[in-house]
């Protein structure tokens, strides 16, 4: 007895890949916008359209096809599919190489503006829209080390970006104690120095903020004095320091360079020690001094800085608060897809075939296997899907492993170690013997 012929011997899918892709704008073209979820790359309207996405997303089409035996059995994806895989493959590549830009130049732009973003994620306003901040080689500098220094040298008083005034004010004879903050408060809000009666370089700075005094002093009239101390002679200065009585340029005396800085240290700490009349304490910008004034010397001097708040915005906005604070607000947005290189392309290419897989492996896996006449075909969704998350992770740590032996700091980590070898090279080359 002859086999009955089955009805359908077997069953077309009824969605099935094509085999090739097109560019057209309309239909299943990869210029056709509603392909694809966001639209970044294809969208004519889109600061980032670029005609060579969608050749590309056009070619992806072909290339999966063809790796996942299109030409044998069915695929059940469309080409609306290749082409999303495709424009989330170029994001994710974009995303993975300002993240490796991101640890290269945060450091240097900490404290910068910023910009604002859309919800594709690029720049919409900031001093750096439109610029691609994330294409360009940072101007190095040790800016994020070198404002923690500030910091601690403006607390150790040796310098820093902390601007330091000076005030003056006049004291009462036989008054030993003078409120410091009430002074230069008094003089900030009126731009009226207390005892020069001239106007102040910090008017309406201070407010309600807490001065930081550095030093007290007072200026004598007697510049001999300031200078000689209490002897005028020219012979007692020669003697003391063995000059003779000449000038340096006759002296017979041979004079060490060193002995002429210790002694001009010697008349800075003269004139602001043993020559003062007076000593002072300082609590809570509340002066105290010590003895009390006797009408000789009628006003004092005080150099101070103004503490100011570390959330408070300055005027350039070059160190200020609202700037850049970490990897969250670096003006970085989606790179183009004109400076992707071959060796992103490619890995455009890999990464969304993986996701294709990954698609194909959902659909396939809505059902375990399918039942024919006397028959059951079974579905690889479970392979499908195992070999696309594989694949996805294994491409995205190799390119973090590159992108990690390519840091400024690795590279420049590289180059240190090619000069030692450099050198040790050329330390075992003969020298040429010396003909004079």
């Amino acid at each position: 007895m002859a086999l009955p012929t089955l009805s359908p011997s077997s069953q077309t899918s009824a969605v099935v890949l094509t085999s090739t892709g097109s560019t057209a704008a309309t239909g299943n073209g990869a210029a056709n916008t509603a392909h694809y979820p966001f639209g970044i790359y294809s969208d004519s309207t889109s600061a980032l359209f670029d005609a060579n996405f969608v050749s590309g997303a056009s070619d992806q089409v072909a290339f999966t096809y063809k790796k996942l035996g299109g030409d044998i059995l069915d695929v059940e994806l469309t080409v609306g599919n290749i082409y999303a895989s495709y424009e989330e493959a170029a994001l994710e590549y974009s995303y993975q190489i300002n993240i490796h830009q991101a640890k290269n130049v945060l450091s240097d732009l900490l404290g910068m503006s910023t910009g604002t973003f859309d919800h594709d994620g690029q720049m919409t306003g900031g001093d750096a829209s439109g610029s691609s901040v994330n294409l360009s080689f940072p101007r190095f500098e040790f800016g994020y080390a070198k404002r923690i220094a500030d910091g601690v040298v403006v607390a150790a008083g040796a310098g820093g970006n902390q601007s330091m005034y000076s005030a003056s004010f006049n004291t009462t004879q036989s008054q030993s104690d003078y409120d410091l903050q009430t002074i230069i408060s008094s003089a900030a809000a009126n731009n009226l120095d207390e005892a020069t009666q001239g106007p102040v370089p910090y008017a309406g700075l201070v407010g309600n903020k807490k001065v930081r005094i550095e030093r007290v002093f007072y200026k004598t009239p007697h510049s001999m004095w300031r200078f000689y101390g209490y002897y005028g002679g020219l012979n007692v200065v020669g003697n003391l320091n063995h000059y003779g009585q000449f000038s340096d340029d006759t002296s017979f005396e041979i004079i060490p360079s060193w002995h002429n800085k210790l002694q001009a240290m010697a008349y800075e700490d003269h004139l602001w020690t043993r020559l003062s009349h007076y000593s002072y304490e300082v609590h809570n910008n509340k002066l105290r001094l010590f003895p009390a004034p006797d009408g000789y010397v009628q006003s004092m001097w005080v150099q101070f800085s103004i503490d100011t708040d570390g959330w408070e915005e300055d005027a350039d906005r070059t160190f200020g608060a609202t700037g850049i604070n970490n990897m969250n607000t670096l003006p970085f947005d989606n790179i183009p897809y004109g400076n992707i290189n071959a060796i992103g392309k490619q890995w455009i290419r890999n990464y969304a075939l993986a996701l294709s897989k990954e698609v194909l492996g959902q659909v396939r896996g809505k059902f375990g296997s399918i039942p024919i006449p006397g028959e059951s075909v079974t579905l690889n969704a479970s392979d499908l899907l195992s070999q696309a998350k594989e694949e996805q992770t294994a491409l995205k740590e190799e390119l973090k492993t590159v992108l990690d032996e390519m840091t400024y700091k690795a590279l420049a980590v590289k180059d240190a170690e090619m000069m030692e070898a450099t050198g040790k090279v050329q330390g075992q080359i003969p020298m040429l013997i010396f003909q004079g």
